[in-house]
């Protein structure tokens, strides 16, 4: 594809609109019907989302991770903390999320601190997942250069023979991050490009909202 071509990609978004009077009373509340929503839709994976990481001289990264449990504290997903997104939030905390729901015409951006859970937390989940991502959890080095395919399915193997059909503990390297809001923001196509942006920002006296120009 040429860059004529690339730049001729658009089209004009009418599924709705959305205005101050359909906000509800704080963001978590209204981003669990937004999910509602993206989930009645069929959507696939509505629960993944982007997040941005930067390092302390803010050279940033992003990724694509799986929400994993929202409570009006916020936004929780596992990760290996020795990955390169677990290095970066555990030294600096600022980050951001993305929820990308295309064919609903929305999208959810979230900034806000990352906290990490504490290990009572990260064994609960964890015991919930499959035996087969257990077992991954424990032989993939996240983020770190390996020979080849050849040396992941060894590690892998490894693993296997190592627990067996056992129970699987939680790897010391492993867990989850809960991002608390300072702002969440959502986005609804429109025509023209006059896209509806309205934010929930978190103040000393509780959160407010705000339009944004698209």
């Amino acid at each position: 594809m040429n860059e004529r071509e690339l730049s001729e990609l658009r089209r004009e978004y009418a599924v709705g609109g959305l205005s101050e009077q359909d906000l509800l009373g704080d963001p978590i509340t209204m981003f669990r019907a937004w999910m509602h929503d993206a989930v009645v839709a069929g959507l696939h994976e509505p629960n993944a989302m982007v997040v941005s990481t930067a390092t302390l001289s803010g050279v940033p990264s992003s990724r694509t991770v799986l929400l994993k449990g929202l409570d009006d504290r916020g936004f929780t997903f596992f990760t290996n903390y020795a990955s390169r997104k677990g290095v970066e939030l555990l030294a600096n905390p600022a980050c951001a999320l993305l929820f990308p729901w295309h064919d609903l015409e929305r999208q959810v951006r979230v900034e806000g601190m990352a906290h990490q859970l504490d290990r009572q937390e990260n064994d609960a989940y964890f015991g919930t997942r499959p035996h087969g991502s257990q077992l991954g959890a424990w032989a993939s080095p996240q983020s770190q250069v390996v020979a080849g395919r050849a040396e992941l399915d060894a590690r892998y193997a490894e693993m296997q023979t190592r627990f067996g059909t056992d129970e699987v503990p939680t790897p010391p390297h492993w867990g989850g991050f809960r991002v608390a809001p300072e702002t969440v923001e959502l986005w609804q196509g429109r025509r023209g490009r006059m896209h509806d942006r309205l934010r929930y920002r978190r103040t000393p006296e509780g959160w407010i909202t705000e339009r944004l120009a698209p």
